[in-house]
Order: C-alpha cells, then sequence, then structure tokens
C-alpha cells in the first residue's frame, strides 16, 4: 500500500466512517440479535412477564431504527477493536476515534460516560483517559476493519472473574469447573445486568488479558459455531443450563436467561487457571466496518 493510499484511508473519509460507525451501532441492534429475541417471546408462556416484556424490547428496536436514535439511555462505553494493515499509525487512528466518539456525543448519539474517579467531573463529551478503549491488531490485509462495541454500564458491573481451583463452587481447572464458575456468575448477575445476556467468556490468560479476551467473543455473532468442539460444547451446554434458571427478562423470571454464550482460550501461567465472564445486555450493540484504501466503506454482516 502506497503512502497516499494509507493517508486516504486515515484520512477525512476514515472519520467520517467511523462517525456512521458509532450512529449505526448506537440506534441499530444487530439482526441475529433481533432474531434471537424473537425467538425467546415464541418460547415463553403465554400469560408471562417474559412475554409481556419481549415485546417492549423488540418495539424498542424498530423505534430506535427508524427514528435514528439511542437504543437505550445508556450508550454505553466505546470500544474500537481495528485490524489494520502495517504501516499505519495507531496514534492517529486513536485519536481519530476520540474525534468521532466526541461528535457523535454531540450529536446526542452517545451521552457523556466519560467521569474522571478522582475529581468525578464529567468530560462532557464521552473522551477521557482510556475512554474510548481502542485496540489495535497488525495484519496483511490491505483494507482496514473496525469493530466497535458499545458497552452498558449494568451489564458491565456485573461481570466477574474467578481463580480455580474454587473451593466453594467445587470447581477445578477443567471444563466442568469452567462450567460452574460461569453459572455462578450467571446467579450473582440475576437481573442487574437487564438480561436476556450474551456472556463472553475467557478461559486462561492474566487477568487482564482475560477481560480483553472475554470482550473479544461478544464480537462473534450469535448463530456461529466454536471451531474447538470441547468449546462448543461447552457454550451450548452452559447456555441451556442458564435458561433453566427462571431468572428471565429483566430478572421477573422466564425460560430467557441468556441468547448466547461465547467462549475463548489463552495460554496460562502454570500458577493460574482463571475464568473471566464479560456480560453483555440484551442490547448487543455491536457492529462492524471494512474500509477499503480508496476510503469506501461498508458495513460487515
Amino acid at each position: 500500500m502506497t503512502c497516499d493510499e494509507r493517508n486516504r484511508l486515515s484520512g477525512p473519509a476514515f472519520g467520517e466512517a467511523l462517525f456512521e460507525l458509532i450512529r449505526r451501532t448506537a440506534c441499530d441492534l444487530p439482526g441475529d440479535v433481533e432474531q434471537a429475541l424473537k425467538r425467546a417471546y415464541d418460547e415463553e408462556a403465554p400469560d408471562s412477564k417474559a412475554r409481556t416484556i419481549l415485546p417492549l424490547f423488540l418495539e424498542n428496536i424498530v423505534l430506535a431504527r427508524e427514528k435514528r436514535v439511542p437504543l437505550c439511555q445508556d450508550t454505553g462505553l466505546p470500544l474500537f477493536f481495528i485490524h489494520h494493515p502495517s504501516g499505519f499509525s495507531q496514534r492517529a487512528m486513536a485519536t481519530a476515534c476520540a474525534e468521532a466518539v466526541a461528535r457523535a456525543t454531540r450529536e446526542q448519539f452517545l451521552r457523556p460516560n466519560a467521569v474522571d474517579p478522582v475529581t468525578g467531573r464529567n468530560s462532557g463529551n464521552c473522551v477521557g483517559e482510556g475512554i474510548p478503549g481502542v485496540y489495535f491488531e497488525e495484519g496483511d490485509a490491505e483494507a482496514l476493519s473496525v469493530a466497535l462495541m458499545l458497552k452498558g454500564g449494568g451489564s458491565e458491573n456485573v461481570g466477574r472473574q474467578y481463580s480455580l481451583p474454587d473451593d466453594a463452587l467445587h470447581a477445578g481447572r477443567d471444563p466442568e469447573g469452567v462450567r460452574r464458575a460461569v453459572l455462578d456468575a450467571v446467579r450473582r448477575a440475576e437481573g442487574k445486568g437487564c438480561p436476556p445476556g450474551i456472556l463472553g467468556v475467557c478461559i486462561g490468560g492474566d487477568r487482564g488479558s482475560g477481560y480483553l479476551h472475554s470482550k473479544h467473543q461478544l464480537l462473534r455473532p450469535l448463530d456461529d459455531v466454536n471451531p474447538d468442539p470441547v468449546l462448543a460444547d461447552l457454550e451450548k451446554r452452559i447456555l441451556l443450563e442458564a435458561n433453566t434458571l427462571g431468572i428471565g427478562p429483566l430478572g421477573l423470571g422466564g425460560k430467557t436467561t441468556l441468547l448466547g454464550v461465547k467462549i475463548g482460550a489463552l495460554h496460562r501461567h502454570p500458577a493460574s487457571y482463571f475464568v473471566t465472564v464479560t456480560y453483555m445486555c440484551w442490547e448487543c450493540r455491536r457492529r462492524e466496518i471494512r474500509i477499503e484504501a480508496d476510503g469506501t466503506w461498508c458495513f460487515i454482516g
């Protein structure tokens, strides 16, 4: 890729693409999540609270899309995952992400959600130390791809990390121990994470890498199949068992506590065995765009 092509890709067109990525992510729920909610409605008992709640979710999705307004008053923290060719300035791309976030806040697609923990002051534009989160991976493709997740505070608060073995859970360092830990996280979350939720799980890594990798799992489509048969089986089993807990939509009871479980694994230190659970609310706001060298771009998926 030539210098001119890199400049076009990271110039004004890049900023405009990022802004549209934010707008659409905030206002338009992905189709796989919407379809999962419709299936959940069909499976709930006719006279249940869940049958009352889920149509309101579905109506909210349609109204937000049609009126081009955010799906939720908590527009979340923006997390960008950028896969780029060699030769790009990550600093310039991070600056472009921050500028797009500030613009989206001014135009009310994002709420000011960046608060200084020492002073208690809100920055007013959803930009601050560590916000937005921007994560990079260099690859061989000529185009650049950007995935965005808007992560709400309520669901973030109920995420958990376990260090196995855990005697209280009778959880060892094996898939059964992982199952016990993840289901414990679901029980503890109850209705506080705005269920039905979606879980991103990381087995292994260290404490920091585990949380990041668990968030990566939330970018996967709900209907994909884990290429690792052990993890695929574990995802399916945890989803089925979680949906027998009776927590249901908003924690008010029902058959649908989770819409999906996505598990990844990282190599670990021999002394450590972490299981990290990131909880995503039913508004799984994620989108991805592909930006070509000439500045043209399109949504992926």
